[in-house]
């Protein structure tokens, strides 16, 4: 505990910071596509309910944890939850999903973010510039990640290629500390992603109809597919489901990736108005920019009767199929794709570093590691992990990650972390804990609001989770996947835990103090990973045969 912490150089590094963990490919890709298909402009009903009742509140929470822990000189959930209880030996290892969720989404994350950098490349180098249609987009992505061979690429060696970069990239980040290189990456990329989305704004408003036979395909039109309520909407539980979860990944609220930035301020640092600052972000860029971009401009090209497909067709789809043909379609053609992918890389990179601190500050704070050892101990594990949803994406790898990791275990730890704060912390300690330092008040209401609607909110979410048979059980019970595919989703949810298991050992491990067996326990961990892929590509290959 005597090592020098890191810390942030300004108030604006670590409101740009949080605001850059929260502001992802959800933002402009996620966001438009749910609230179309979940009631259009009523969908904003539900997702405002659940910003005041459930971001908002567990934002503060996790502000004000992170900053009571960093003062015990821990920057992550373990750490952080035993300084709240500290005669209860238990409670650090409800922290280990706190760890846990960012590593897994960071395994597959890392991946998707590579897909950003490659077609902002292929934009310029006008690599896709000749597709016309849907088909052949999506054909040219299939044959990028992998999954096809085609004339436009010949296995996966591009796409690993910009993997590598963007692996490496993330790395030297973390590599730099919080100052050095989260706080100034964050400091430029933000800016500059803003500027890149009022680029395409000001584009999308300026379209035309360009199909002169159908004028009503029009931006006001397809603001009106987007924003248009559909009230009976409301009716539906999945809708109220849709947007809370929606809050949650766009908040970054329940991964504890805030606990560990926040747990870098002083005592005396507000995080009232600072929270209330990276959330207005974070809805300036979705509401604003994300609800403003996509959607409208599809509409314009592809009418009402299409995008009721795109809207179904998944994210990926959307960002990556569809997004590029509107733009090949306009007036310099390579600057605006461009422009499109530098504005999801910046989303994506300034997310990706945020998931890697918690798992290098557990490492240097409850093991004394130096931050070099650290990067390096995670850059070696991780790498391994990551070779899983690149290799294995066709077969349910990536969805399997990213339900454990980014939807389930994300509003366990919610639920957890509001639960301690509440009634373990307690609610007069917490609200006096919220207010030192602060520039303004939070309004009383929220003791209230904190105290009970928050958790209350939370059990509807598991509650709901726990009687969709078609959605939460069909996943656990793997209804929805392939016959060949079950033993890759089954071996991606044995790793999964045994990660959950490693972490655990881990938090042992710190609070006897033996810092020896954090090489053996890292070493362990990397050779069964390496084992696991060799074993899992020879199957793979028998498999073809």
């Amino acid at each position: 505990m005597a090592r020098n912490r890191d810390s942030w150089g300004s108030r604006l590094g670590i409101i740009m910071a949080v605001a850059g963990s929260a502001v992802g490919l959800g933002n402009f890709l996620r966001f438009p596509a749910k609230a179309a298909a979940n009631g259009g402009g009523a969908f904003l009903i539900p997702y405002f309910v659940a910003l005041l009742l459930l971001g908002i509140p567990l934002m503060w929470i996790e502000w004000t944890l992170g900053r009571f822990g960093g003062g015990f000189g821990h920057s992550t959930a373990p750490g952080i939850f035993h300084s709240i209880r500290q005669k209860n030996r238990f409670i650090k290892y409800f922290g280990i999903i706190g760890i846990f969720g960012p590593l897994v989404i960071f395994i597959y994350y890392c991946y998707v973010e590579a897909w950003t950098l490659a077609y902002g490349f292929f934009a310029v180098t006008g690599k896709y510039a000749g597709i016309a249609d849907q088909a052949g987009m999506r054909s040219f992505l299939a044959a990028f990640q992998g999954l096809e061979k085609n004339s436009h690429f010949n296995g996966i060696s591009t796409a690993y290629i910009f993997f590598l970069i963007t692996f490496i990239l993330n790395i030297w980040v973390i590599y730099h500390g919080i100052k050095g290189g989260i706080e100034r990456l964050c400091k430029w990329a933000m800016p500059l992603l803003f500027i890149c989305g009022v680029v395409l704004l000001c584009r999308v408003l300026t379209l035309g109809a360009p199909d002169l036979a159908r004028p009503d395909w029009n931006v006001a039109n397809g603001f009106g597919f987007l924003w248009n309520p559909d009230f009976s909407a409301l009716a539906n539980p999945k809708v109220w489901l849709e947007a809370a979860g929606q809050i949650f990944f766009t908040l970054s609220v329940g991964i504890g990736v805030i606990l560990t930035y926040s747990s870098y301020l002083s005592k005396g640092d507000d995080v009232v108005l600072s929270g209330l600052t990276s959330v207005s972000t974070n809805e300036l860029a979705e509401v604003v920019l994300g609800g403003s971009i996509v959607i409208p401009a599809a509409f314009v090209f592809f009418g009402p009767d299409q995008m009721k497909e795109i809207v179904s067709g998944g994210l990926f789809n959307l960002g990556f199929v569809t997004i590029p043909l509107v733009l090949n379609k306009l007036p310099l053609a390579n600057i605006m794709g461009f422009i499109w992918f530098s504005l999801l890389f910046l989303a994506a990179v300034t997310s990706s570093v945020s998931l890697i601190q918690p798992a290098v500050a557990f490492l240097g704070d409850e093991f004394n590691l130096g931050r070099k050892k650290a990067v390096w101990a995670f850059a070696a594990v991780t790498f391994v992990l990551c070779q899983a949803p690149i290799f294995f994406l066709k077969n349910g790898v990536v969805d399997e990650l990213d339900f454990w990791g980014g939807t389930f275990f994300l509003v366990v730890f919610a639920a957890i972390e509001t639960v301690l704060f509440v009634w373990v912390f307690g609610m007069e300690k917490a609200w006096d804990e919220i207010h030192q330092g602060a520039d303004m008040r939070v309004p009383q209401a929220y003791k209230w609001i904190i105290k009970f609607v928050t958790p209350a909110f939370l059990l509807f979410i598991l509650g709901g989770w726990f009687f969709d048979k078609e959605g939460f059980w069909a996943m656990i019970l793997m209804k929805n996947v392939s016959g060949p595919d079950k033993p890759y989703v089954l071996g991606a949810r044995v790793g999964i835990f045994v990660m959950l298991g490693v972490l655990a050992l881990l938090v042992k491990l710190a609070w006897k103090k033996t810092t020896g067996w954090i090489f053996i326990v890292l070493s362990w961990g990397f050779i069964w990973g390496l084992l696991v892929f060799c074993f899992a590509r020879v199957f793979s290959k028998k498999e073809m045969k």
